[in-house]
């Protein structure tokens, strides 16, 4: 069994803040791949799904942001799942808004649920980062994070939440690279322009 885990805050307040689109990538998944209804367990929100050949709970954190780890640690412990098949999807402030990353191990970059998780398990779990670019002024990044998506953004957000749904299979199967690259390659066939200086230039008319 694997453990799929989106990153957010709990309750209405929260849900479509930038903060929460780990949340909202895995809603994604649980959709496309006909999970289970979600029920509270571990301190957090969980459905069973299987995707391609592999067993996956996937995992909503509900303890808030900061501990996050005590929702993973509990279920990876319960399942004895081994933390390189734990994988987080979180937003991420230094990619541009509609970019995704793909890597195993490494630092926190100071996301609070990184932090948390790492304190609780270890820091070798895989890490989907989903870009939601930064703000113009540093000081302003809780305000951001803690902000909603824009009416504008939220297009690019069901479009990259869905296609990292859609190739959750080749995640599951450890083929890494061959879903970053499906993932952005949809991205780009939707019209979806990512620059260097973080801003998605909307989609073009052709």
């Amino acid at each position: 069994m694997q453990l799929i885990v989106g990153l957010g805050n709990p309750g209405s307040r929260y849900a479509h803040n930038r903060h929460n689109i780990g949340f909202m990538c895995v809603d994604a998944v649980a959709r496309r791949w006909n999970a289970s209804p979600w029920r509270r367990r571990f301190h957090g929100e969980t459905a069973d799904a299987v995707i391609g050949d592999e067993k996956v709970l996937l995992l909503k954190p509900q303890t808030y942001m900061n501990e996050s780890g005590h929702s993973v640690a509990e279920a990876q412990n319960f399942f004895k799942i081994p933390l390189n098949d734990v994988t987080v999807f979180y937003d991420e402030l230094d990619l541009p808004p509609g970019k995704m990353r793909v890597k195993t191990g490494g630092g926190t970059a100071g996301h609070n649920g990184l932090r948390s998780i790492t304190a609780q398990c270890g820091s070798g779990f895989r890490r989907v980062r989903l870009g939601i670019g930064h703000p113009v002024d540093r000081n302003a990044v809780t305000y951001y994070v803690l902000g909603d998506f824009t009416k504008g953004e939220r297009e690019w957000v069901e479009d990259i939440t869905r296609f990292c749904a859609d190739a959750a299979d080749l995640l599951v199967a450890g083929r890494e690279a061959s879903f970053q690259n499906k993932v952005h390659l949809a991205m780009e066939a939707e019209g979806w322009q990512v620059e260097k200086q973080a801003v998605l230039l909307p989609k073009s008319d052709t």
